[in-house]
Order: structure tokens, then sequence, then C-alpha cells
């Protein structure tokens, strides 16, 4: 029902994760990222507890080896789950439970990992493939999950077809430089491009903003300064909201 990837940049220090699936609201229950930790996606059958309990292993500084194991160990509904780990070294692991519907698996690389469920047959390795072609490419570690995401779309994603989207991406401050969810939508990871280039080009504004908003100009004003042309919508039309 789902595909996701977890990935961490040696460069930068950043971790993320993005999925999607068939499911509404994947962002609110899937993934799961924590600066200078690691990332991760809890799938197939998801379960927020045992969400909680890895994310909980990594501020302690688990490996990823080590959080399957331990989740391997404690969660009761280990066979119905599909767990990938990235940790604060680059490490992952990950599992796929002998009950997850086919077709269903995970791969390993490198600092990243992919796993789905439900799947068209050539989404998996699509979306792997879709963020080893950006390896040393110098792109943010956002745009590189993206593009993961949106080579497994092309390829069908579920044979259902997708409803939900998510991208969360930490760095070093204690919270997210993105946290993105489309939790509706008839094309949600189309629909997850258009909200991330909107967002882009506002991502150190709201970074600084949490941290020191001293002086700073509101969000839109600082919008049509990074891109020329662009007017929101005060100052075009108003839009009714009912």
């Amino acid at each position: 029902m789902t595909y996701s990837i977890v990935a961490r940049c040696p460069e930068t220090g950043e971790c993320g994760v993005a999925v999607a699936t068939y499911s509404p609201n994947v962002g609110a229950t899937a993934p799961g990222a924590l600066s200078g930790r690691g990332a991760l996606a809890y799938q197939c059958v998801s379960s927020p507890i045992h969400r909680a309990m890895a994310m909980g292993l990594l501020a302690e500084g688990a490996s990823a080896a080590g959080v399957i194991a331990t989740l391997a160990a404690r969660d009761p509904f280990w066979p119905s789950r599909q767990v990938i780990v990235v940790d604060m070294f680059g490490g992952v692991a990950g599992h796929t439970g002998e009950t997850a519907p086919p077709h269903a698996g995970h791969r390993l690389g490198e600092g990243f990992a992919v796993a789905g469920n439900v799947l068209t047959e050539t989404c998996l390795e699509d979306a792997w493939q879709g963020f080893q072609a950006t390896a040393g490419s110098g792109l943010p570690l956002s745009e590189r999950l993206m593009r993961a995401l949106e080579a497994g779309a092309r390829s069908g994603g579920q044979p259902e077809g997708l409803t939900s989207a998510a991208l969360l991406v930490h760095g070093a401050a204690p919270f997210p430089l993105l946290d993105l969810r489309v939790d509706l939508h008839d094309q949600p990871v189309i629909e997850l491009r258009r909200v991330l280039e909107f967002m882009r080009p506002l991502q150190a504004f709201y970074v600084q903003r949490k941290t020191d908003p001293t002086g700073l100009p509101r969000w839109w004003q600082k919008r049509m300064e990074a891109v020329p042309g662009w007017r929101p919508n005060h100052l075009q039309r108003v839009i009714p909201q009912q």
C-alpha cells in the first residue's frame, strides 16, 4: 500500500524520508526523522506506538540494525510491518514482514534504503534508480528524495493509484528543514512537487524565523524578493474561503 525512501546526505549530515501511498494522510503515520540521528519509514500496517519507539532508539544513538533488532523483539505484529531505517552514520537496515502483500520488499543502498508493498512490479527499482542517478550531483537531499518518489510514481506506484505523499528532511537544527504533506489528492506526488517548489525559496527564511525572527519581512514579501514576478493572492484578488 506504500513505497518510501530514507536517506542521509554524507556532505551535509541531513537525513530524511519521502513516502507515497494509496491511503490518505501518510505524512502523519509513516515517516519519522530526527536531527543528527537518522530517519525511518514505518509502514504496511503502520504503528505510531512502535514508530515512536524506533525514534526513541535513534535519539539514544542506536544503529539502524539495532533499531530493527529491537523492534523485532518488541513489536507483537512484526510480521505485518515494513520498516526501513538510516542512522546518523549512514548505516541502513530494513524489514519486510512475511505477511506484507505483494509486490513487497526492501533494498538497502549506501546511505539510503527503499521499501514498498502492493506495488507495480518496477516501482521499487525505479525509486531506487531515481535516487541513485543523483549520487554526486550536489543536489539537496530534499530534491534527491523527491526525484526518487517521482520515479516510483512514473512506474504506476501502486495498481490502485496514489492518494497521499510526504517529504520530511532534518538538518542540524532541532526542527525540520522541510515537513511537507499532501494528505488527499488524485496525484499526490505531482502536488508534493508543486508544494516543494513553492517552499524552496522560503526554506532559509523559515529556518531563520524559527531561530531569530528579528527584522524579518512577511513570508510573502520574502518570496516576492526571491521569485521575480510572483505576487501573493491578497495583492491580486480576494479569494472566497467558503
